[in-house]
């Protein structure tokens, strides 16, 4: 009878023993291969596929040393505003309240990237001679970002379309009504910028009904030396 305590209590932990042994075996993959499966599923959600990374400005690539990154986006119609970021600075946006319909204009240090000023300038009802005042007096590798919005063309005149085309524009000349442009020059450019878009409004075309879609550029510039 003494004999009878001891060996429940000896069945009971050989019970508990050979239950703890068919559940690790039935857990390993024998009776539940999709346990692992969950678990191995969740893993490689993490792991597998990391985001892109994205360099100043939301360049795909990061710029070579003394080059500045930007990128430069033209308005949507009349509904969205351009955008123009410099070295991840937002210059001009809708959400800093200072762009406009005409043309929006950031002029930077081209030596340190430093914002000069940035305005916009209404090209459909606003006065052309603000523009003129704006952009004559510019001092030598001063850096010149333009986006678009709504209408550029309508108030240009020929001293205009002159300025532009000797900081480096080739399509300042054809700009027209409600067309889309970004562009990215310099006082004292000896050549044609790389960094220009044009698209022409046409009713064949265009991708919001009186306006073609928005232009998005970025890039690198290499800085101005500083003088010695």
């Amino acid at each position: 009878m003494r004999l009878a305590g001891p060996l429940r209590i000896m069945a009971l932990v050989i019970t508990v023993a050979v239950t703890w042994i068919v559940v690790s075996i039935l857990l390993s993959g024998l009776g539940f291969p999709w346990i692992q499966q969950l678990f191995a599923s969740q893993e490689n959600s993490v792991t597998a596929e990391p985001r892109a990374r994205k360099y100043k400005c939301g360049l795909p690539q990061p710029c070579p040393e003394e080059h500045l990154a930007f990128r430069v986006v033209s308005g949507a119609a009349n509904v969205i505003g351009p955008k123009i970021c410099l070295e991840d600075r937002m210059l001009m946006s809708s959400v800093k309240d200072n762009v406009g319909r005409g043309l929006n204009i950031a002029l930077v240090n081209g030596v340190n990237g430093d914002l000069i000023e940035a305005r916009p300038f209404d090209m459909w009802a606003g006065d052309v001679n603000d523009l003129l005042k704006f952009i004559r007096p510019l001092h030598e590798g001063t850096l010149v970002f333009v986006a678009s919005y709504d209408d550029p063309a309508t108030k240009m005149n020929e001293e205009t379309r002159k300025l532009f085309s000797d900081l480096g524009s080739k399509n300042v000349k054809d700009l027209a009504f409600r067309d889309s442009w970004v562009f990215v020059g310099a006082k004292g450019v000896q050549n044609k910028s790389p960094f220009e878009q044009h698209m022409k409004n046409s009713k064949h075309t265009n991708k919001y009904e009186g306006w073609p879609e928005a232009l998005e550029m970025e890039g690198c510039i290499p800085r101005r030396p500083a003088a010695s």
